[in-house]
């Protein structure tokens, strides 16, 4: 059983293949957190808190005549309330209807059930009941009837908890949820170092780590989504903490809206994260008998550093997060349109992109922006999703049989979320816009925000998406959104009720998005906010990929699908082949490094095929070739982090689950004049196997007889692993490498 419980002591011990997490209810009520780390047994570990005398920190009313050792402003707690005792950041503030800000939550009852909870209208992990095991504790405050269900899903396999509250007001009075996090997290002992991924839009998910030092430190999003500056995913670690070896934990918020990740070091030395909804817009109003769902946290703990700790979290996002048919199956390699054509294209100029395409590959082509309504430029036509016919030169059912007469699959861009001033939708419905009745709006790229939070706003774009997808074949969408959210308001909310609008907001994108996932089981969605603006476990839930960043350049995507790895899988990055000089940054890499990166996503291309020589065309049929062949190890394998862009050359490592096939790929920044070579240790092979170790070369008609390192080598597991196999060095700037390692018997 992965949940045991101490009926007469009120312990609760959670296990997982090498993680224990306890919990257990004092004699006031309260439910203290005990440990969280690596597996030990069922005993007692609240003997490890120590009661003394803290000046300042206050003792509960029952125990302050007798005990004034005992305060909840150093206790480790399981969900701490703001304005009863706890002066550290807090996961539950309330308004009662008096004005005061106190909650004191106290033990009720628990109860466990078969398998992993689910969250009604938000996105979740999802397990049957042979994966996963449930545990609700209920805590109620006595004064005021509110009540929290404190959610607790065990997925022992994957070394994973998932937490996630439910708070009604059980009482006869109104109230209002001012902060309703869904994760309160203590450590009574320990320094950590905690792990961010900060960035910009074309600059996303730069990895940052700094010591946790007294005081709060927080990262978090007011921006609408989860944000480009910002990804509502961290790990806290030992200081020493490295790819192999220390302590770590990770902290998955299943949100993609507005959020924050707290944390503090208290004044005794002890840790606490808070994580949840950003309070800054949020304001829940509860009537008696009313609810609030809070989303959902993923944890992972790892003693063995941040590489096990990446593989744990990929295996619950490819296998437990995303759903459908694709979520196992690899995706079609696609070629986009848009920065081969941008707005300036033709049905027929489509047509024949197409059929480049296919005489290369390709198996998915898609058509970006500009399809639709009065949309040359980005100025206007967002929310006119009909299509533009006179431009495309015929119905858009004729131009997709067109392009499937190719052999290809058709897809297509929305942005259901934009709406431009210049749009019949706008002149129809300016109500429909978020914008605060009497101010002029903030604009940003000339577009407006729809009001998502909206039932008939959402029903409106439910109804024009099932249109066009019902018109055609069509097996893909890209879902972009190419704005933050700012005036927040919504005219269909009063004034009682306008901190409702950002949560409400992603609860109706997560409707039409679910609907979208019901309607069309076979579709494809890939999400995408400006390239990685809402890069996050919820959306994934729906798009089972997401455009990594709107920077295609291979160097620059080295940083961000690095920072990206720490908590998503690669299958969920997209990632395409773009033309040089990069329309990003203008630098010029070779077709091979630009392929070799893409494969590290679900790869694919975007530019105009017709500018290449046939050199490059063929280049491009094996590649192809190679991500077709490779797909399964590249999209399903286990991931190593070998080295870091920053080290003059980026090493990763793919690996089956079997231990009988690896890819390894080297991207290097620049040549070194003479320098030393680099060498690897490969993970995750058999160590008694025999291993061939084959260099994919780049151009299978050039002379490499006298280069040492285009003959194969045969190595055993262990001595891969343990001795490390050499990374050829680079011949010109932006060298890349893969190194295709298959087990077989020594010749």
């Amino acid at each position: 059983m992965a949940i045991h419980i101490d009926e007469k002591n009120r312990i609760f011990t959670l296990h997982t293949l090498r993680t224990t997490y306890q919990m257990k209810v004092d004699n006031t009520g309260v439910l203290l957190h005990t440990y969280y780390g690596a597996r030990t047994d069922d005993g007692d570990l609240s003997q490890l808190i120590y009661h003394m005398d803290r000046g300042f920190s206050g003792n509960p009313y029952e125990k302050g005549k007798t005990d004034k050792g005992y305060s909840l402003d150093v206790l480790p707690q399981e969900y701490s309330c703001f304005g009863t005792g706890d002066y550290r950041v807090t996961a539950l503030r309330v308004r009662n209807t008096d004005g005061s800000r106190a909650a004191d939550l106290r033990y009720q009852r628990h109860e466990v059930r078969p398998g992993k909870y689910a969250l009604e209208g938000l996105p979740a992990v999802h397990a049957d009941q042979q994966e996963a095991e449930t545990l609700v504790v209920w805590l109620r405050d006595p004064y005021t009837g509110m009540e929290a269900e404190l959610l607790f899903g065990v997925l022992p396999a994957l070394d994973v908890i998932t937490r996630a509250v439910k708070i009604t007001n059980e009482g006869q009075t109104p109230v209002v949820l001012e902060k309703a996090a869904s994760l309160s997290i203590d450590w009574q002992y320990g320094d950590f170092d905690w792990v961010t991924f900060h960035g910009r839009h074309c600059g996303e998910r730069n990895l940052q780590r700094q010591p946790v030092g007294h005081g709060i430190q927080s990262i978090g999003s007011v921006r609408g989504t989860s944000s480009h500056h910002y990804n509502p995913f961290s790990i806290l670690c030992a200081p020493g903490a490295n790819e192999e070896q220390g302590d770590c934990y990770s902290f998955s918020f299943v949100y993609s809206g507005e959020f924050a990740m707290e944390v503090e070091k208290d004044q005794i030395g002890q840790t606490r994260l808070v994580c949840g909804i950003h309070p800054d817009d949020f304001g829940w109003n509860l009537a008696p008998g009313e609810s609030f769902q809070t989303p959902e946290v993923i944890l992972s703990y790892s003693g063995a550093g941040f590489g096990l700790l990446s593989r744990n979290l990929h295996r619950t996002i490819r296998d437990h997060i995303c759903r459908g048919k694709w979520a196992g199956q690899r995706r079609p390699v696609l070629l986009n349109s848009w920065e081969g054509t941008y707005f300036d294209f033709t049905g027929d100029k489509l047509v024949a992109m197409a059929q480049e395409a296919a005489q290369l590959g390709v198996e998915l082509f898609v058509l970006d922006d500009g399809w639709f309504g009065k949309r040359d430029d980005d100025h206007s036509g967002l929310g006119d999703w009909f299509p533009n016919e006179q431009k495309l030169g015929c119905s858009l059912p004729e131009l997709v049989r067109r392009i499937t007469d190719t052999g290809l699959l058709f897809g297509l861009w929305f942005e259901p979320e934009g709406i431009s001033e210049d749009s019949d939708l706008y002149r129809a419905h300016p109500d429909w816009a978020v914008q605060i009745e009497g101010r002029r709006p903030n604009l940003s790229r000339d577009q407006l925000i729809l009001d998502v939070s909206r039932t008939d706003v959402q029903d409106y774009l439910i109804e024009r998406m099932c249109t066009i997808l019902d018109s055609a074949p069509i097996s893909y969408i890209k879902w972009d959104m190419n704005r933050s959210i700012c005036d927040k308001f919504s005219h269909q909310l009063d004034a009682a009720h306008q901190g409702q609008f950002s949560h409400r907001y992603v609860l109706g994108l997560y409707r039409i998005l679910e609907t979208l996932c019901q309607r069309y089981p076979d579709l494809l969605i890939e999400g995408c906010s400006g390239g990685g603006g809402r890069f996050d476990t919820g959306m994934l839930y729906y798009c089972p990929q997401i455009w990594c960043s709107d920077n295609s350049d291979a160097i620059s995507r080295l940083d961000i699908q690095y920072g990206t790895s720490f908590g998503y899988p690669g299958c969920t990055m997209g990632a395409h082949v773009s033309a040089v000089p990069n329309h990003q940054t203008g630098r010029v890499t070779p077709l091979a490094t630009r392929a070799a990166v893409a494969m590290a996503g679900t790869f694919g291309y975007e530019l105009d095929l017709a500018a290449l020589s046939d050199a490059e065309k063929e280049a491009i049929r094996r590649q192809i070739d190679t991500f077709q062949a490779s797909s399964q190890l590249l999209q399903q394998g286990d991931y190593y982090r070998l080295r870091a862009p920053g080290t003059g050359c980026a090493v990763w490592e793919n690996v089956d689950a079997a231990g009988t096939e690896a890819l390894v790929t080297a991207v290097y920044s620049h040549v070194v004049c003479n320098g030393g070579l680099i060498r690897v240790k490969v993970h995750g092979l058999r160590p008694e196997g025999q291993y061939r170790v084959h260099l994919l070369k780049e151009d299978e008609t050039a002379d490499w007889s006298r280069f040492e390192f285009a003959q194969d080598r045969f190595l055993s597991g262990a001595a891969l692993e343990h001795a490390g196999v050499v990374i050829p060095p680079a011949w010109t700037d932006y060298q890349a490498w893969q190194l295709h390692i298959t087990l077989c018997e020594k010749d």
